[in-house]
């Protein structure tokens, strides 16, 4: 059971690390990206290690027992250098000296980190008192062991400093970049870091009451590592939400206006750029791009469409539509729907009204001061293009057009 949960996390956490390194390579004067990239490294190695039968096996391979969990841990400590790191790249303050500030104490850093690591390794290496496997309870099997202990205590410092810094830091920053996903994922990973310290709290109470001969396993061997993974998968998540988060947002922004923007597009052709029809593979590639060539050709096709619609044709959709108690946004969806339809419909049978519309764009200077919101407004459109008002109000505007000309 624990090696399919935890060996399933590793895999989506590498798959995680391999995204974000491309994007690295990519863009290679990215500090805080190729960080991302060690971090999310990091936490991919210890959900590996954590799987009871590749830990075994990891010493069986190598002859020495347990000594999979200095691997887990050093990964762990791999995760806290980076997020030490970003924490002195966060806090350089502005200016020129900023980033030469940050790189020296960076250095310093990493180095005591170091140091402090290898004293650590050391006082597993030779305190370790006997060769029995413990991958579940290996906090409390040496907690007699002078060694070990050191070697226990000096993690959980290291790990627990970057925790505290970057829970701390990371809802500054959120509230700095406002509503966005950037900041999402950052109040996601420092939620993760605040879970890590309960995991870091639970291990040291845990030592505390063996000490005192009252040893709670079921905190450092049961509690403590829950917290931990639960902790590893918000940061996980906190990593991916910058990039997955506008990619989902504009996978359903597609699924929304894609049934629209083909019933306009294939009645005016000449709007769709070339390879705008989307033929790849890969359904999730251009997610962004193709979302905004949707949008910008239903508006090119809206705008071509108003000598098409009658001038009153708005005002009597907004009547009909406010007898049903719809709101504001709601309205303006329906009004729009409508102005497109009818237009579309009139322009297929060659009939030009007397008196055009200006404009049959609702929203437009209106709700559509964001992207986002123009995004969602067009979605609405979407939603109601074949709903029973909008038939409803087609069918009186058809009946007024062929009393007018009878």
């Amino acid at each position: 059971m624990f090696d399919v949960v935890y060996l399933c996390f590793a895999a989506a956490a590498w798959a995680l690390v391999a995204y974000k390194a491309v994007a690295w390579f990519r863009d290679r004067r990215n500090t805080d990206l190729g960080l991302a990239c060690l971090m999310t490294g990091g936490v991919a190695t210890v959900f590996l290690f954590s799987a009871p039968s590749l830990y075994r096996g990891f010493d069986r391979l190598v002859g020495v027992a347990n000594l999979a969990m200095v691997f887990l841990y050093s990964s762990v400590v791999v995760f806290a250098a980076g997020a030490l790191v970003l924490l002195l790249r966060w806090t350089a303050g502005e200016g020129a000296a900023g980033p030469a500030r940050a790189r020296s104490r960076a250095r310093l850093v990493v180095a005591a980190v170091v140091v402090l690591w290898a004293v650590a390794v050391t006082g597993f290496a030779v305190g370790r008192p006997d060769a029995v496997e413990h991958p579940r309870d290996f906090s409390t099997a040496y907690t007699d062991a002078p060694g070990v202990m050191l070697f226990l205590v000096l993690y959980l410092a290291i790990f627990g400093a970057s925790l505290a810094g970057l829970g701390t830091l990371c809802p500054r920053y959120a509230s700095r970049v406002g509503g966005s996903w950037l900041a999402r994922g950052l109040r996601v990973l420092a939620a993760g870091c605040w879970l890590g310290l309960l995991y870091c709290a639970c291990k040291v109470i845990g030592f505390v009451l063996s000490w005192t001969g009252y040893p709670a396993p079921w905190l450092s061997n049961g509690v403590a590592p829950l917290s931990a993974s639960v902790a590893a998968i918000l940061v996980l998540v906190g990593f991916s939400l910058p990039a997955a988060g506008p990619r989902a947002a504009a996978w359903r922004r597609l699924r929304r206006l894609t049934p629209l923007w083909r019933t306009v597009t294939a009645q005016a052709p000449e709007v769709t750029m070339d390879g705008t029809r989307w033929t790849g593979r890969w359904p999730f590639a251009d997610l962004e791009w193709r979302a905004n060539r949707q949008m910008a050709e239903i508006r090119d096709v809206q705008r071509g469409l108003r000598r098409h619609v009658e001038s009153d044709a708005i005002d009597i959709v907004l009547e009909r539509a406010r007898a049903v108690s719809l709101d504001d946004r709601q309205l303006a969806a329906v009004a729009e729907a409508a102005a497109l339809r009818r237009g579309l419909e009139n322009r297929a049978v060659g009939h030009v009204p007397d008196h055009g519309a200006d404009s049959v764009v609702v929203a437009e200077g209106r709700q559509a001061t964001q992207l986002s919101s123009e995004y969602e407004h067009l979605a609405l459109v979407a939603d109601v293009y074949h709903s029973p008002l909008i038939e409803t109000v087609l069918t009186e505007l058809r009946q007024r057009s062929a009393t007018a000309h009878s």
